[in-house]
């Protein structure tokens, strides 16, 4: 009855202004996976880097029309405290692209479920933080899943791998250091984000030309398509943030969860029926065994 019990009991106090949200946030999430991917694999568009950096200026502008519309207010901080938070996302949406491009989007999807065992173990190393037994035995289960789904994964290879390892890696750090940050100065995410977007698009939009060929990049061949889908890309990209911080603060983490869980299966699948990626049965399993465990995984935290 756990986590059942509190989605229906969030399911009952959803109104159609939640149930909006719910569904914006799964279209814009699957849009923002499957727009970035369509521009890597059917336009082999190369910059990431500078797509990325598009996304943090829309952001940034969306979120100062949300801030003039009173949909959150502005709290006052300073550079010097947001800079390492805005290095570590600048990091987090590189690599996490960098390993959609190289990757599978079932790779890309499989590894990035390793983010919430790997934040465990940091939090148990780092904070000595610690979790039930039944939480690390999902948690297991999580681990096994991905192992069988990657290992099998026909597309894998090892530059895809290593940055969806250091993706990992940075994007634990960061959820880490977002949830640090809200208890220290007791802000939430969209007033983090509306500093952090900002100066993470001037971090990127410095880095571009020395991780781009810039020169190439103006005269690059826009079709109407191709700016169809970067435009849906950076749209879809705000809308992921705007949703996802709205979601949490009119249901709970744990519909959250329910709701990624939910975006996590349609996104696997769609990447075999959008981009002809051959599923093996391993693959199949893997990806099963992972789904379940974390579905557990979040049964188990609620009762807790």
């Amino acid at each position: 009855g756990g986590v059942m019990g509190t989605i229906r009991k969030d399911a009952a106090a959803v109104d159609v202004g939640a149930l909006g949200i719910i569904l914006l946030n799964i279209v814009s999430s699957i849009g923002t996976v499957f727009s970035n991917k369509w521009a890597f694999q059917h336009h082999s568009f190369p910059y990431y880097t500078a797509l990325v950096t598009m996304h943090f200026m829309v952001l940034a502008v969306g979120l100062q029309v949300c801030a003039w519309l009173k949909l959150f207010t502005v709290k006052r901080l300073s550079i010097m405290q947001v800079l390492p938070l805005a290095l570590s996302f600048c990091g987090f949406v590189l690599f996490t692209n960098a390993s959609l491009r190289y990757n599978s989007v079932g790779f890309y999807q499989v590894m990035k479920v390793l983010t919430t065992p790997v934040i465990i173990v940091i939090q148990a190393l780092v904070y000595n933080q610690h979790i039930s037994f039944r939480a690390k035995l999902a948690m297991a289960g999580v681990c096994i899943g991905v192992v069988i789904a990657t290992v099998t994964d026909v597309h894998a290879s090892l530059i895809g791998t290593v940055y969806a390892v250091l993706g990992i890696l940075v994007t634990s750090m960061y959820q880490i250091w977002v949830g640090h940050y809200q208890r220290t100065y007791n802000v939430n995410s969209l007033q983090l984000l509306y500093y952090q977007a900002p100066l993470s698009a001037a971090i990127l939009f410095a880095l571009c030309p020395f991780l781009e060929d810039v020169a190439h990049f103006f005269q690059y061949p826009l079709s109407l398509e191709l700016a169809s889908v970067i435009g849906l890309s950076c749209a879809a990209s705000f809308f992921v943030n705007v949703s996802t911080f709205m979601l949490i603060g009119r249901t709970s983490a744990v519909t959250y969860n329910a709701v990624g869980h939910c975006k996590l299966t349609i996104v696997i699948l769609g990447g075999y029926v959008l981009f002809g990626q051959e599923v093996t049965a391993a693959n199949a399993l893997g990806t099963v065994i992972t789904i379940v465990s974390l579905i557990y995984y979040t049964h188990v935290k609620l009762q807790g």
